[in-house]
């Protein structure tokens, strides 16, 4: 296989570059778990679950990267030996010399990431995330000399500025007079000491991420012509493009839920499922989210979706369901998570190859749901 060999520290910045970890939530731990940030990978495996098994699968077919879902650690050790199942697994992943990372809530809340593959999966036309996430936008507005207008717009896009939804460099450029006067010791690029001047500017404008600002105001400064940059920094209230927790959208055509229900369970590959409401209720708006998202009911009774599907619904969880007449459909934690796997494994092959890398991209196939229907 052509191509150069990736590093662990490669693969995370791959991996932070489509789930940052600041979409993650405060309570979750992402990004590296074990490992060395240097060590070569040229084998990666994808799993659900840090399990010793996976572990073990991940030594047996050569692969010196776990990327998992689900986070191996969640807590500070107390101490660290292979009397406890993460110990177990940190000690037995140091002596194979297997790092493992997690993509876990920030794989959820993403644009491209697990609530939009369920969403699909399911056959959810035009869906949009459940819940937003916002907050995390800012307008940059920038003083250039109009012959430097192109050059510090494209360093703004390359460092990541100007995305908006399926769209990119996206910016607003108007016209205006700029004046100044260069103070002593000032090494002016326009004028000259002690003397104002006036001169034709552009005002740029675009978007940039929180977590990318400090990038991209770097790759400003460098292509700027001008000793000191005027520019505005606005926090945004908008919603991250696509970004957030669920999705809601509609089904092709409505369908009674215990019809709805088998369709599930064949998209989901799951034996079994839990329904709240009457199997002929008919079903048009289907919220979605995987994993544990009963505390998303009234969010999605407020939408207007007749159906919340998701995992791990409690009893007063059905009961409040019941009460808002919406309907509940549990698929279990595995079975809306699972899917997660093949579908990261592929993104991470695309990526990997587009930059040139010399690396197989695995799926662990021996995890199943630890609960089982009798």
């Amino acid at each position: 296989m052509a191509g150069r060999t990736a590093r662990v520290q490669d693969l995370l910045g791959l991996l932070h570059g489509l789930y940052p970890p600041d979409l993650a939530e405060e309570w979750d731990n992402v990004g590296l778990q074990v490992g060395d940030p240097g060590a070569s990978v040229e084998r990666l495996l994808v799993a659900l679950d840090p399990s010793m098994a996976a572990l073990t699968a991940a030594g047996e077919q050569g692969a010196q990267l776990l990327v998992t879902h689900h986070p191996l650690l969640f807590k500070p050790l107390r101490r660290l030996t292979p009397d406890d199942p993460v110990g177990r697994v940190i000690w037995q992943a140091v002596r194979g010399g297997v790092a493992i990372a997690a993509a876990h809530t920030n794989l959820d809340v993403a644009a491209d990431g697990l609530n939009r593959w369920l969403a699909e999966r399911l056959a959810l036309s035009n869906a949009e995330p459940l819940q937003p996430v916002t907050g995390q936008l800012l307008k940059l507005a920038v003083f250039v000399p109009v012959a430097h207008a192109g050059a510090v717009a494209e360093a703004l896009f390359a460092a990541g500025a100007g995305h908006i939804g399926g769209y990119d460099q996206c910016s607003f450029q108007t016209n205006g007079i700029g004046t100044f006067r260069p103070g002593p010791g000032t090494t002016p690029f326009i004028g000259a000491v002690g003397r104002r001047e006036q001169t034709e500017e552009v005002r740029l404008e675009t978007i940039v991420p929180q977590r990318r600002l400090s990038r991209v105001l770097e790759k400003m400064f460098k292509a700027h012509p001008y000793e000191e940059v005027a520019y505005d920094l606005v926090p945004l209230a908008n919603q991250l493009p696509g970004v957030g927790l669920g999705r809601i959208g509609r089904l092709p055509e409505t369908q009674a839920l215990g019809e709805f229900a088998k369709r599930v369970k064949t998209a989901l590959d799951c034996r079994s499922v839990r329904v709240v409401g009457p199997p002929e209720r008919l079903i048009g708006k289907v919220a979605v989210c995987g994993g544990s998202g009963a505390g998303l009911i009234p969010e999605a009774k407020r939408q207007g979706a007749d159906l919340l599907v998701t995992g791990d619904v409690k009893y007063h969880e059905a009961r409040l369901a019941e009460e808002l007449d919406l309907a509940l459909l549990d698929a279990g934690h595995f079975a809306t998570e699972r899917l997660a796997v093949d579908e990261l494994a592929a993104r991470l092959g695309t990526e990997a190859a587009a930059r040139g890398w010399r690396l197989d991209v695995l799926v662990h196939d021996g995890e199943h749901d630890p609960f089982l229907v009798r």
